[in-house]
């Protein structure tokens, strides 16, 4: 599933590398809506490099996959997380 999410950059951090091989980067959008939300936003592997540029306080519109995974602990109990994965990013007029 897609959306497109506008806000305010917050956050971006330094990429990760995790495990030798998979590339993350994240950063942390602040809606414009009534009731304001921090949205954390992964990008990873060739796409962290969408975020060279951006600087904190710019006003953006993200382009987003909503991912879910299942994963089952130790104890047999299936837990289940959700991501945001963005794909493209833009500069909005202020």
């Amino acid at each position: 599933m897609n959306i497109r999410l506008e806000g305010t950059l917050l956050v971006i951090r330094d990429m990760e590398v995790i495990g030798g091989k998979f590339k993350k980067r994240e950063c942390v959008l602040k809606t414009k809506e009534q009731y304001v939300q921090e949205i954390l936003i992964e990008f990873t592997q060739d796409d962290c490099s969408m975020l060279n540029g951006y600087e904190v306080g710019e006003l953006v519109s993200i382009d987003v996959d909503i991912r879910g995974r299942k994963w089952t602990n130790p104890e047999g109990i299936d837990k289940y997380f959700n991501s945001l994965k963005g794909w493209r990013i833009s500069l909005l007029n202020s």
